[in-house]
């Protein structure tokens, strides 16, 4: 399989399918060399679940599979398999530490509510949130 750089489509011209931030960039970098994965890059997913309806879910990954998007930014690849694209494209992935806590951030364009700890969120087209479903984080 041939890794290829995704280009921004004509209509959206300063729109990335996914960014990475220098900062996110930096903090995936240390944490595989820490885990001893150099080879290794960082898959993006949306599952379903969620106080909103949807997830973010993330994992490291050797390899792509088929039919992903490969992303390469600051020397760092990211894996998006096709459906995922669906809800993230011109998503940015940032790395905030802050006095509320450190982790990986997704600021995406797509989503038209989010939960307060800003791992679940909906889009127009998602539909409502599930009723009662409750908030992990408490909000």
């Amino acid at each position: 399989m041939t890794t290829t750089m995704v280009e921004p489509i004509e209509t959206q011209e300063s729109t990335e399918v996914v960014a990475l931030t220098p900062q996110a960039a930096d903090k995936l970098r240390n944490i595989l060399l820490e885990k001893n994965l150099p080879d290794h890059g960082l898959r993006v997913f949306v599952a379903g679940g969620g106080c909103s309806g949807l997830q973010y879910g993330m994992a490291f990954e050797a390899n792509q599979r088929d039919m992903d998007t490969v992303v390469e930014a600051h020397g760092l690849k990211v894996y998006v398999d096709p459906v995922s694209l669906e809800y993230l494209y011109g998503a940015s992935i940032d790395y905030v530490d802050g006095l509320m806590g450190a982790g990986f951030r997704i600021d995406n364009p797509n989503a038209v509510a989010a939960c307060g700890c800003g791992s679940s969120f909906r889009t127009k087209d998602s539909g409502e949130a599930p009723a009662g479903g409750g908030c992990a984080c408490g909000n």
